[in-house]
């Protein structure tokens, strides 16, 4: 790539591109999300098994996951009465992976 090439379109931001880019980094901002999203970067989990993984109650984990969706971070598919949660956009997830390398790169 020349030196005045620029990675990616540099185009002033609509009012929805601003949005759904502060919302994401919204939703990194909190640590329970960050939790949820980190357990399903390991594997689709249901409402339960997360709950029980890190030590919350249903109640906050389907409200986080409800949060999650919204934004298409995540999605899921129901198994009978069960509801099974995976990541669904792996650019997030691949920023909140280099964020955590960062993190523990000391």
């Amino acid at each position: 790539m020349e030196k005045d090439q620029q990675p990616y379109n540099m185009k002033e931001l609509d009012e929805e591109t601003l949005f759904i880019v502060s919302q994401t980094f919204k939703a990194l901002s909190d640590p329970t999300r960050i939790r949820i999203l980190h357990l399903l970067f390991h594997g689709e989990h249901s409402v339960n098994e997360i709950a029980e993984s890190l030590s919350l109650l249903q109640s906050t984990v389907s409200h986080q996951l409800r949060f999650l969706k919204n934004l298409r971070l995540v999605k899921f598919r129901r198994e009978g009465t069960s509801l099974f949660y995976s990541c669904d956009d792996e650019h997030v997830m691949d920023i909140l992976k280099q964020t955590i390398e960062h993190a523990n790169h000391h």
